[in-house]
């Protein structure tokens, strides 16, 4: 909401504990993602609640939230087009133009100055692999989430999008018989360290990971979190510039000279 000129009056502890932003002590902790505060949520008087769509414990409060009175409505940012509808939606309450243009339509120029360099390339579509991993665990995700869906869009192959097992029962034995060239992968939870002592004791430790091809020729990516987990609004082009940079190694300078 501050990209489209208004004020952050609480957010949820996630904000603080694991993603680490500094929002001064004026912003109210209203509960967590999973488990808003409603009482705290009342308190601040919001003028408006942004809640995010995926969440169930999020959408459980719409009809506390309308017998309240408060104004609210939910979103869903897992493209940058849904994040660019958000925007537009925001800056319309706001009557900031100029926040659109600058973070939302200039944005939207330099994805498509990216897309326009890697189209036009022609280069071969490289398999990819996109793990998601945290302190217990870590599950392959497909073109329907954030990242995978920047991944298609620049024309990588998500081997998970045509091997369903993969999204189901993450295995060597599958990952090593899709062979992927690239391998990406974005943490999430409190602790990046424990997601990856988790890859690293229950996939890496597997003789067979070092003999696939994205280990062996040094194509294996550790993801920024703020550009790749968390939303990036107003910084989706330097996410595709870094995806497409790392897919296509040749075409890094060019799309450096973009930045």
């Amino acid at each position: 909401m501050d990209l489209a000129g208004g004020t952050l009056a609480a957010t949820t502890e996630d904000a603080i504990k694991e993603r680490g932003l500094d929002l001064g002590t004026d912003i109210a902790m209203i509960g967590t993602n999973q488990d808003p505060n409603t009482e705290e949520i009342l308190a601040q008087n919001p003028d408006f609640v942004i809640l995010n769509a995926e969440v169930s414990e999020q959408t459980a409060l719409h009809e506390f939230l309308q017998e309240a009175g408060v104004p609210h409505a939910y979103f869903k940012t897992n493209t940058f087009d849904e994040y660019l509808a958000m925007l537009r939606t925001f800056c319309d309450m706001t009557g900031r133009e100029d926040l659109y243009e600058q973070n939302g339509l200039a944005v939207q120029q330099q994805i498509s100055d990216v897309l326009e360099l890697v189209q036009n390339a022609k280069l071969p579509a490289p398999d990819v692999l996109l793990l998601r991993a945290y302190s217990s665990g870590c599950k392959a995700k497909g073109s329907d989430n954030m990242t995978g869906a920047m991944l298609k869009d620049l024309g990588a192959i998500n081997i998970a999008d045509a091997d369903d097992s993969l999204l189901e029962n993450l295995s060597m034995e599958n990952i090593i018989a899709d062979d992927p060239e690239d391998i990406f992968v974005v943490t999430m939870g409190a602790s990046q360290q424990k997601a990856l002592d988790w890859l690293a004791e229950n996939l890496q430790a597997n003789p067979a990971w070092s003999g696939l091809s994205a280990v062996q020729s040094g194509h294996y990516y550790l993801l920024d979190k703020a550009l790749f987990h968390y939303k990036p609004n107003a910084r989706w082009g330097e996410s595709y510039r870094t995806l497409a940079a790392l897919l296509y190694p040749q075409l890094a300078d060019q799309l450096e000279a973009l930045a």
